[in-house]
C-alpha cells in the first residue's frame, strides 16, 4: 500500500479514469452496436455523426487507439453504404 500522499492521490485519480474510460467505452460499444442493427438507411445515416463523434473523442483521450477508431469510423460508413 501506498505511503505517500501523492501516491494516494495517483491511486484515487487512477481508480476513477478507469472506471470513467470504462463507461465511455462501454456507451461507445453500445451505439456501435445499435448502429450495426440498424437496418433502415435514413436512420444509420443520422446515427451515423453521433457515433463517429464518440469514437473520435475516446480516441483523442487515447481511450481507444486511433487506429482502431479508424477501423471502426470505415466499417460503420461501408455498413451504412451496403443499406438498401
Amino acid at each position: 500500500m501506498a505511503n505517500h500522499q501523492s501516491a494516494k492521490k495517483r491511486i484515487r485519480q487512477s481508480e476513477t479514469r478507469n472506471t470513467n474510460n470504462k463507461y465511455y467505452a462501454k456507451t461507445m460499444r453500445n451505439a456501435v452496436k445499435s448502429l450495426r442493427l440498424t437496418t433502415d438507411k435514413e436512420a444509420a445515416a443520422t446515427l451515423y455523426p453521433k457515433v463517429v463523434t464518440m469514437i473520435d473523442k475516446l480516441a483523442k483521450k487515447n481511450v481507444i487507439h486511433k487506429n482502431k477508431a479508424s477501423n471502426l469510423k470505415a466499417n460503420l460508413a461501408k455498413h451504412i453504404n451496403t443499406l438498401a
